[in-house]
C-alpha cells in the first residue's frame, strides 16, 4: 500500500501560490499540539518543536516495534505548522508587538487513525529512549478553519508583512474577516535552507464581514 503523506492527500492545503491569495475551505484534522508564549527564538518554543518531532517518529516508526492498530498504515510526517497571536489584539496576527507578548500553538498534522491512547503510549516509549525531551505538554486535538485564505512567502519570517497584507488586501476586496489565528506552514527546513528560499504559507480562517 502506498505510503500516506497529507502533502499529496491534502494537496490543496499544502501548495499555494506566492503571487496571488487563493481560498480553501479547512476540514478537521488531527494534530499532535503544544501550547507557548513568548520568543520564538527562546528556548520554550524550541523544546516544543522538539517534543512535536520526538513524539511523530516514535510515532511512525511504532508498527516496526509494537503491535499496529486497525487502519494503520506507513506514513510520512507532515510539516510543522504554527498558530500565532497577541492576547489583547483583535483581528490579524500583530507581528510588529514585542516578541514576548506573542501567543503560539505548535502542531503536526497526525494520520486519523492515531489516537490519544497510541499518543499516550508513545510518550511513555519516548521517555525511556530520550528521557531529556519533555513530551508531556503534547496534546492530540482535533482543529478545523473552514473558509480560509492563504499565500505562499518565499523568504526570512521576518520579512512576511507584504505577504500579510496581500492576505489583507484580499479580504478587504472580498468583504471577508479574519476569525481565527494566524497560521504558518512551514515547508522548509531552516537548517538545510537558505533564508532567502524557505518556503511558508501564510493561511487566515475567515467568515463573510
Amino acid at each position: 500500500m502506498e505510503k500516506l503523506d497529507v502533502k499529496r492527500e491534502y494537496k490543496h492545503l499544502y501548495r499555494a501560490s506566492s503571487q496571488a491569495v487563493s481560498e480553501v475551505v479547512v476540514p478537521g484534522l488531527p494534530f499532535m499540539m503544544v501550547d507557548g508564549a513568548g520568543d520564538p527564538n527562546g528556548p520554550a518554543f524550541s523544546k516544543a518543536v522538539q517534543a512535536l518531532y520526538t513524539l511523530s517518529y516514535t510515532l511512525k516508526f511504532w508498527a516496526k516495534k509494537h503491535e499496529a492498530p486497525a487502519g494503520w498504515r506507513e506514513f510520512s510526517v507532515a510539516p510543522l505548522e504554527g498558530l500565532w497571536d497577541v492576547p489583547g489584539v483583535d483581528g490579524p496576527f500583530a507581528a510588529s508587538a514585542p516578541r514576548n507578548l506573542w501567543r503560539w500553538t505548535v502542531m503536526i498534522m497526525q494520520p486519523a487513525f492515531i489516537t490519544p491512547e497510541l499518543v499516550a503510549s508513545a510518550q511513555t516509549a519516548a521517555a525511556e529512549r530520550k528521557p531529556e525531551v519533555d513530551t508531556s505538554l503534547v496534546r492530540l486535538e482535533r482543529f478545523e478553519e473552514g473558509r480560509s485564505v492563504q499565500i505562499m512567502h518565499i523568504g526570512p519570517y521576518s520579512t512576511e508583512l507584504p505577504s500579510i497584507m496581500k492576505l489583507d488586501a484580499y479580504m478587504n476586496e472580498h468583504q471577508l474577516t479574519s476569525q481565527g489565528r494566524h497560521h504558518e506552514i512551514y515547508l522548509s527546513d531552516p537548517m538545510k535552507t537558505a533564508p532567502e528560499r524557505l518556503k511558508t504559507i501564510l493561511r487566515h480562517p475567515v467568515t463573510p464581514a
